[in-house]
């Protein structure tokens, strides 16, 4: 199953030079615990970051650190993983792990952001599988059981 019809496409975004008081505040607005940091082009928003409720937590408020001198630029993830949409599922989660991260940004084929990958979204994801999984082998009891009555 490719990445791209699984991602969550509501993404909330931010440019760098938004503040890290600006940036918790739409993080906590928006319930989400990232934001990508984009980049115009031509249009289109490509990913050239991305910021983390952790970073701030550890960069800024653990270091003591005024939050209004600093921006999402200044203290985002300065090593940016993507996958690309058509990317499949297990290769994802792979590529998440051998990367160390919970979130990943989603592209198209020109690198403009489409959507993002969590592993919460993955977990939810498995968890409806297992649950199906479950579900079938129940059925097929109760079938073999009124069958061979």
């Amino acid at each position: 199953m490719p990445i791209g019809e699984i991602c969550n496409r509501e993404v909330v975004v931010a440019d760098t030079s938004l503040s890290v008081t600006e940036a918790a505040g739409l993080m906590r607005t928006h319930h989400v615990g990232d934001l990508v940091i984009v980049e115009d082009r031509g249009g289109r928003r490509h990913p050239v970051g991305i910021l983390t409720d952790r970073d701030i937590a550890v960069e800024v408020v653990a270091a003591g650190v005024n939050p209004e001198a600093l921006t999402a630029g200044d203290i985002m993830a300065a090593e940016l993983a993507t996958l690309g949409e058509s990317e499949g599922l297990y290769e994802a989660l792979r590529y998440m792990r051998d990367k160390g991260v919970r979130r990943m940004p989603v592209v198209d084929g020109d690198g403009a952001l489409v959507g993002i990958l969590t592993l919460d979204d993955l977990l939810t994801l498995f968890a409806e599988e297992l649950t199906n999984v479950a579900k079938l082998l129940s059925r097929e009891r109760q079938h073999e059981t009124d069958v061979r009555r």
